[in-house]
């Protein structure tokens, strides 16, 4: 605990051990609703659905850490990795509707809805997203000895011979990517799922696959030494640690604009008031030049724009966008 969430916290004490009643009274609305200028009044659990020390669990404690400086409470992360995040949903989708557990999630609450065949909670319905933190560009690689230089000499090749792609697993963002890219050039190659990107990568290099799309921060530095090659980004930017990569949708594949996304949700009957003052909070602190700073060195466009209204048409744009490519794709967990 913060010295300045001390402070708050024993103010807040003596004045509900020397005034009961008036403390009742500032810490509710006449209708028993929580109002802004209340929340919070103790500590909020931050979830992540990933192990420790991964790109999500950074940005969530740099979030933790600005949250704690502007509210004055402690945010706790608490990391519930598992299942492709769906046991650490599972559990925010079902705590109570008090702002007082939220959860840094990613693209995946969107892909799950058509991924899962069945899932303990409904993302569209049980959760809200409160904020776009963050965009995650992907770069399309190949392993050096493949040749080819360019992504029309890929989809040739792809079109000759068999070519095998690998993903962090199956209905990872590596593995949509992919099987967009497939259904937008009408190539079809093989795919390898692995247990996380690293492995997908070190096979990468090894030759045992050809291809992949990678998330930019575990990629960069093996395409700075030279041990993977980049064709293409999967935005319609270009990066700034790769300026020389262009987009494909530049460069053979008209539209394709994709990225994997940072956001934090809470369950969907949070009062408004509180998904509205956390919406405000999240929004400024993305806006600060070291936060934007931070994010850009993990590999990350940051974003942090919209209302709460936008944010739900975002979310269910998702959800009908990957869902097409999951059908098309023949993509499907047995869960």
């Amino acid at each position: 605990m913060t010295i300045k969430t001390a402070i708050a916290f024993s103010r807040r004490a003596l004045l509900a051990t020397a005034f009961p009643a008036m403390a009742v009274t500032v810490a509710r609305a006449q209708n028993g609703t929580p109002t802004p200028a209340d929340y919070p009044n103790h500590q909020v659990t931050f979830i992540v659905p990933f192990a420790p020390s991964g790109g999500t669990d950074v940005l969530a404690r740099l979030l933790a850490e600005k949250l704690e400086q502007a509210l004055g409470e402690t945010f706790v992360v608490e990391n519930r990795p598992g299942a492709g995040t769906v046991i650490a949903t599972n559990f925010v989708a079902k705590s109570p509707p008090d702002g007082y557990t939220i959860m840094m999630d990613v693209s995946s609450l969107a892909i799950d809805v058509t991924l899962y065949k069945s899932l303990p909670y409904d993302p569209a319905k049980d959760l809200t997203l409160i904020a776009l933190i963050a965009k995650v560009p992907f770069v399309l690689v190949v392993n050096p000895s493949l040749p080819i230089n360019t992504v029309d000499d890929l989809i040739k090749l792809a079109k000759q011979r068999p070519l095998s792609y690998g993903s962090g697993g199956i209905g990872a963002f590596h593995h949509l990517a992919a099987a967009l890219f497939c259904s937008m050039t009408g190539i079809k190659m093989t795919h390898v799922p692995y247990r996380g990107t690293a492995p997908a990568l070190n096979d990468l290099m090894g030759g045992y696959i050809q291809l992949m799309f990678s998330d930019l921060g575990p990629a960069l530095p093996l395409i700075n030494a030279g041990k993977i090659r980049p064709l293409a980004v999967t935005t319609k930017e270009r990066f700034a640690a790769l300026p020389n990569v262009p987009p494909l949708a530049d460069v053979g594949v008209p539209g394709f604009d994709a990225a994997a996304w940072q956001g934090v949700v809470a369950p969907a009957k949070t009062p408004q008031p509180i998904l509205a003052k956390l919406n405000s909070e999240l929004n400024a602190i993305v806006a600060m030049d070291d936060v934007r700073t931070r994010m850009t060195d993990f590999g990350m466009i940051p974003v942090g724009t919209g209302s709460l209204d936008d944010l739900h048409q975002f979310f269910q744009s998702e959800i009908v966008r990957w869902a097409k490519v999951v059908e098309e794709a023949g993509i499907a967990h047995s869960e």
